[in-house]
């Protein structure tokens, strides 16, 4: 029995979709402000859920000052089998070249390495390796064997593509750590200052960037990535809600970077067309359209030598990214209607709230410009992750209010109380709107908390996330108020205190997680009994299922068939 094509037939998810979304999470792991070591095990504690396999390996190999790595992906059977291919994994990492033998029992590759099926099984066991690559650089290598039963029709080539994005991605991680640690380590070298020193200098250079107010610790491992990522000229992509000062992070980057001194030049590419967008970027030679009337310097131009912020990367057209992956392999350009190449030295950083992954698995975003731009990923937090900080920064807001209307405002403790509570969907934008409007509107010098918008109903954005679904439906979870990151929006608490969030669009409905009569949740039920329940009560629809059970789509699918559920047959 094909177990793969009913359960397709059922997702209303496209498998394209799913991948993104596991890219994503993928992405997200390895961007965490973690040791290289944590976030490589943070990946191998998550890919046995997303794809079947028996067991595998992320193995990094050492480098002129970096020690080798490497990180067993362990399944709930493979405990007592840690056997690892030594002498295959140093033919992937030499040849460069991925391995994959269908069934290693035929294979003579593998007479000698302890990779056969258990004892007493005659399962046939299928190989997939891997190299880790970046910059033409093999560092390491991917690995994972499976049973050849788990590789359903149309299953086996999804899952070498899956994991072949993955390796481009542990590889892109490895590079930066390694890049990183190397500047790292020839600061060192060069200082041998006294620790009271070196703290002093790291304030200095932390006060260079006084425009990012905060001292939470969300924030604070934000500012120690991009002050690291600062002191190279490997491009950062900057990830985030709307509202969470992504252009502002940018420039800390450029003031802390040895480039400083030189040009900070930012386009944000979702405010021009295409053709506009080309002309703004490369320039243009007199005559190349109607109204060039004389030459003009492009953006990379004008940025030669410093830093060029590309905001909104996300929104660009298919056929201008194949224009920027150019400009950004060669390092050179041609003006709009010239004939003369440009060699430029810029710095580049993009800045996206766009969910990149699940665009590159739609097609609608190149794979080679995502490689390209995504070195070192940095998330930022939500004001919601960091809500310490609101206090600061809306004394900074009310200040600045304050010089450019003359007036002398201030809040009352009542307010500032009640703010710090606020979950700010537009993040700090938005905190910044709030103050404005409450000082335009409020009846002394003195804000209190009546004055808020909140207080009189008339906050309306707060109705985008409360709604007037039953508390029986599904709450949306807030990754990063839990310590995750994200750059895709979240669905938050209003103006008001103690509400639950709510997104606009309908909710499915479920039982309450609190309930112990709820079958979902009855410890009573097996995981394959909770599956099928989930399956049933969301119509056999799997991207609703997954909803239910907090998993994705591509998860429900693998326990469906690990489970040997037939959805035909309910």
């Amino acid at each position: 029995m094909d177990e793969v094509g009913p359960l397709r037939r059922f997702s209303s998810e496209t498998p394209e979709a799913t991948k993104g979304s596991e890219l994503h999470e993928v992405s997200r792991l390895l961007a965490a402000p973690m040791r290289l070591d944590r976030r490589l095990a943070s990946v191998a504690k998550v890919l046995p859920s997303l794809l079947p396999l028996r067991r595998g390996a992320i193995t990094v190999s050492a480098g002129k000052e970096d020690p080798a790595l490497s990180v067993m992906i362990e399944t709930s059977n493979n405990a007592a089998d840690r056997g690892l291919p030594e002498g295959l994994l140093e033919h992937i990492v030499k040849s460069a070249r991925p391995l994959i033998v269908k069934d290693i029992g035929t294979s003579a590759l593998f007479l000698h390495e302890p990779s056969k099926a258990p004892r007493g099984e005659t399962a046939a066991v299928t190989f997939i390796g891997l190299p880790l690559q970046a910059e033409q650089e093999t560092l390491g290598a991917l690995w994972i064997d499976r049973y050849l039963h788990d590789s359903g029709a149309g299953c086996f080539d999804d899952d070498v593509r899956f994991l072949t994005m993955v390796a481009t991605l542990l590889g892109k991680a490895i590079k930066s750590d390694r890049e990183l640690r190397g500047s790292d380590r020839q600061v060192v070298a060069v200082g041998s200052k006294p620790d009271e020193a070196v703290r002093k200098s790291q304030l200095e250079q932390r006060s260079k960037v006084d425009w990012i107010v905060g001292d939470s610790p969300a924030l604070k491992q934000v500012l120690d990535i991009a002050s690291a990522a600062a002191m190279t000229n490997t491009t950062v992509l900057l990830r985030g809600e709307s509202g969470t000062g992504k252009e502002f992070f940018a420039k800390a980057i450029h003031a802390l970077s040895p480039r400083a001194k030189k040009p900070f030049v930012k386009l944000n590419c979702a405010a021009l067309p295409e053709t506009l967008l080309e002309s703004e970027l490369f320039g243009h030679e007199k005559g190349a359209f109607t109204g060039a009337t004389g030459q003009r310097a492009g953006r990379f131009e004008l940025a030669n030598g410093g830093t060029l912020l590309l905001d909104e990367i996300g929104e660009i057209s298919a056929a201008f990214q194949a224009k920027l992956l150019r400009v950004l392999q060669e390092g050179e350009l041609e003006r709009l209607g010239g004939m003369k190449t440009l060699k430029v030295d810029v710095r580049l950083i993009c800045a996206t709230n766009k969910d990149l992954e699940m665009a590159v698995a739609r097609g609608e975003f190149r794979a080679d410009l995502y490689y390209r731009i995504s070195v070192v990923p940095i998330l930022l937090p939500p004001l919601r992750a960091r809500s310490g900080d609101i206090p600061r920064l809306a004394q900074v807001f009310l200040d600045r209010f304050n010089e450019e209307n003359g007036r002398s405002m201030e809040f009352a403790a009542s307010a500032i109380d009640l703010i710090s509570r606020c979950y700010f969907p537009g993040n700090v934008r938005e905190l910044e709107n709030c103050v404005r409007r409450t000082a335009t509107l409020a009846r002394s010098t003195t804000i209190v908390s009546c004055d808020f918008a909140c207080q009189n109903g008339q906050c309306f954005s707060a109705r985008l996330w409360r709604g007037d679904a039953d508390p029986s439906t599904i709450r949306a979870v807030d990754e990063l108020a839990k310590g995750g990151q994200s750059p895709e929006g979240a669905h938050v608490l209003g103006a008001e205190a103690g509400r639950e969030p709510r997104p606009i669009a309908a909710p499915v409905k479920i039982c309450d997680p609190a309930d112990p009569s709820c079958p979902a949740t009855s410890p009573r039920l097996t995981e394959r009994d909770r599956l099928i329940d989930a399956m049933e009560r969301a119509g056999w629809v799997q991207a609703k299922a997954a909803r239910l059970l907090g998993i994705t789509p591509r998860q429900v699918g693998y326990a469906l068939r690990r489970h040997r559920v037939d959805v035909k047959k309910f």
